[in-house]
C-alpha cells in the first residue's frame, strides 16, 4: 500500500512539474512516466489518461485553495477587510503551491476548446461562484455596487492572478504589504 502511494505522488509531483514548466499540451504520458520512473500501466491504473492526472492535480490544489478562499470570503459586513483577507488567502497559497499555481495560471489561458481549458473552467466556476457571493452581500449594504458584481468578481480574479503572476516570476513579493496596498487599490476602483 505505500509503494502504490507513493507511485501515485510520484506521477503527481512529476506531472505538476512538467506541466507547470511545459504547458499541459506539450507534455505526453512517456515523458510523465519516465520522469516518475515508472510504467505506462502505472499512470494508468491510477488516473486512465493524462486527462485524469490533471484531474487528480486541480481537485487535490484547488480543494485546498477554495476552502482557503471560503473562510476568506465570510462577509462580516466589511468589504475592505474581506477583500484583504481574500488576497491574503490566495498570496499565501500561491507562495506554497508556486508550481501548482503557475500550471494553473497556464490552464486559464490555453484555447478556449482545448480538453485543458475546459477542465480547469469546471473547477473554477466554484472560485467564481464563491467571490461573487462577496460582492452580492457587499451590494447590500453600499448601492454603488449594484448590478456590478459580476465585473467587480471578474476584475478582482484578474487582479490577483497578475499579481501572483509577477510574484512568480520573482518580480514583487507577496507578502501582506502588497496585499494592503492591493485591497485599498481594489476599493479605491469600488468606491471611486
Amino acid at each position: 500500500m505505500v509503494e502504490s502511494t507513493a507511485t501515485r505522488h510520484k506521477l503527481l509531483d512529476k506531472a505538476l512539474t512538467l506541466f507547470a514548466t511545459r504547458g499541459y499540451d506539450a507534455v505526453g504520458v512517456q515523458e510523465i512516466v519516465e520522469a516518475a520512473g515508472v510504467t505506462k500501466p502505472s499512470l494508468y491504473h491510477y488516473f486512465g489518461s493524462k486527462h485524469g492526472l490533471l484531474e487528480a492535480l486541480l481537485a487535490e490544489y484547488l480543494d485546498k485553495l477554495f476552502a482557503r478562499v471560503e473562510q476568506a470570503a465570510a462577509y462580516q459586513n466589511d468589504l475592505p477587510y474581506t477583500i484583504e483577507r481574500l488576497i491574503k488567502a490566495y498570496f499565501d497559497f500561491a507562495a506554497k503551491n508556486p508550481l501548482f499555481y503557475q500550471m494553473q495560471l497556464g490552464l486559464w489561458f490555453a484555447p478556449p476548446a482545448s480538453e485543458a481549458y475546459l477542465t480547469v473552467t469546471r473547477h473554477n466556476e466554484k472560485q467564481y461562484r464563491l467571490l461573487k457571493e462577496v460582492f452580492n452581500q457587499a451590494a447590500r449594504q453600499h448601492g454603488n455596487m449594484e448590478n456590478r458584481q459580476e465585473a467587480y468578481t471578474l476584475t478582482f480574479i484578474g487582479m490577483i492572478n497578475t499579481y501572483i503572476s509577477t510574484g512568480l516570476k520573482g518580480l514583487t513579493r507577496l507578502d501582506e504589504k502588497l496585499a494592503h496596498q492591493a485591497a485599498r487599490q481594489f476599493m479605491y476602483g469600488i468606491f471611486t
